[in-house]
């Protein structure tokens, strides 16, 4: 039988996030909001940040076999939606360290433990970052024919030259702007013993670069071109950076070319779910605000939501959640379960994503709608959650150029078999 109680693990991390967010999350938006600059913004919430490490909610987002404390995929996703549930902007930057880690986790060696060893300790605010998209875009990264990845790399003696832009890559400058902590960049080797007539996938690597490579490298080698200014999630940190010459020594390969893509789609068919988890914490957030508004008689001798128009929209939100949920949950139940076919794995984290921010945004409009004029005031949450919930389906890889084009070549696979994602 299908049982959604949760375990007492699962338990155990929703009361931590609960408590995470009570505490330190929970007047956030108010005493950022002052500040006039995005990255202003961002670098006052590093405390913020400091005591979610101390918390265990860096180190919990990494495999305990490696070290950390993370259980299931799916303790992640409750994780994540009790935190975007309150504040998503400091949120973002938590688990954009997540994010960034990714790639390193799956493609994890031993040799490699010591890129790992700042997340563990528990001390300091170190960031990562998955830093992948460019300004021209990314979608067609792997087309035939086409330019693809801008920022490339090539090995000269014992180190890799990297050189390009890339943008939006959360937690990419660091809180100085001098480069994150660690970021898994990806790229596209140039080496002219590659065949010309290779495939774009042939070409794609991850290179790990520290603070320290960046540090060593001096002036020049890395730049923050501009700060970006969103709408919503006003204090994470994506900005327009640049890479010059940067010399990244050979031992900081984590993908050899040609081995890059699967760890990539990996690492955002992971986040994926979590973007589900993020849009279930957005709506959980509109539909409380919206129900709280609905007690209000307006004018009128009744509260108006018992108004049927009224009634019908807080209904919509809350179905929106649940089902946004329990679609999340099975999402990262059957990614990482043994012996299915990955493509039937993956669907439902795809689907978990497309369906979960779409819905987030879609429950922000009809709670505004709910509202009336008075959602417009600045006073009320409605216009934030909207501006937070509309990144969700244009981030971490586009529903219309990215997630959905993954489904349909799913979908007209030879061997695709509709509900084996349900029943096998």
């Amino acid at each position: 039988m299908v049982d959604f109680t949760l375990s007492p693990s699962e338990q155990g991390v929703q009361q931590v996030a609960r408590a995470f967010a009570t505490k330190h999350l929970a007047g956030a938006k108010k005493a950022y909001s002052q500040l006039p600059s995005h990255k202003e913004r961002f670098q006052s919430i590093k405390p913020i940040y400091h005591e979610a490490v101390l918390a265990g909610l860096i180190k919990g987002q990494i495999p305990t076999p490696l070290g950390g404390t993370s259980g299931s995929l799916i303790e992640a996703a409750i994780l994540v939606e009790e935190m975007y549930a309150v504040e998503p902007a400091a949120c973002l930057t938590i688990f954009g360290t997540g994010l960034g880690l990714t790639p390193l986790i799956l493609a994890f060696r031993p040799e490699l433990a010591g890129f790992l060893e700042p997340f563990l300790g528990g001390e300091g605010a170190p960031l990562a970052s998955l830093v992948f998209s460019e300004p021209g875009g990314v979608a067609n990264w792997l087309e035939e024919g086409a330019p693809g990845l801008q920022t490339t790399a090539y090995l000269d003696g014992d180190e890799w030259v990297l050189n390009g832009e890339k943008l939006w890559a959360t937690n990419s400058a660091g809180w100085d702007f001098k480069g994150a902590d660690l970021g898994c960049v990806v790229c596209r080797c140039t080496n002219s013993d590659i065949p010309a007539s290779a495939s774009p996938a042939d070409r794609i690597m991850i290179l790990l670069v520290t603070a320290a490579d960046i540090a060593r490298g001096g002036e020049g080698v890395f730049e923050v071109l501009n700060h970006q200014q969103s709408a919503g999630h006003t204090a994470a940190s994506g900005p327009h950076i640049k890479y010059t010459n940067l010399r990244i020594p050979a031992k900081n390969v984590l993908c050899p070319p040609g081995t890059g893509v699967p760890v990539v789609t990996g690492s955002f068919e992971m986040s994926a779910c979590l973007v589900g988890a993020m849009g279930t914490g957005i709506q959980r957030a509109i539909f409380d605000a919206a129900l709280a508004f609905s007690k209000n008689s307006r004018g009128g001798n009744v509260p108006i939501g018992e108004r049927q128009s009224v009634a019908d929209l807080l209904i919509d939100i809350k179905m929106r959640t649940e089902t946004s949920r329990y679609l999340t949950w099975k999402a990262a139940h059957r990614l990482l379960s043994e012996g299915a076919n990955y493509d039937d794995k993956r669907e439902l984290a795809l689907e978990a994503k497309v369906y979960c921010s779409d819905a987030a945004v879609k429950s922000a409009i009809d709670a505004i709608n709910l509202v009336g004029v008075s959602a417009y005031d600045l006073n009320m949450p409605f216009t934030d959650l909207l501006n937070d919930a509309m990144v969700l389906p244009i981030f971490d890889g586009g529903n219309v150029g990215i997630r959905k084009r993954a489904l349909q070549k799913l979908f007209m696979s030879e061997n695709y078999k509709p509900w084996a994602t349900c029943y096998e």
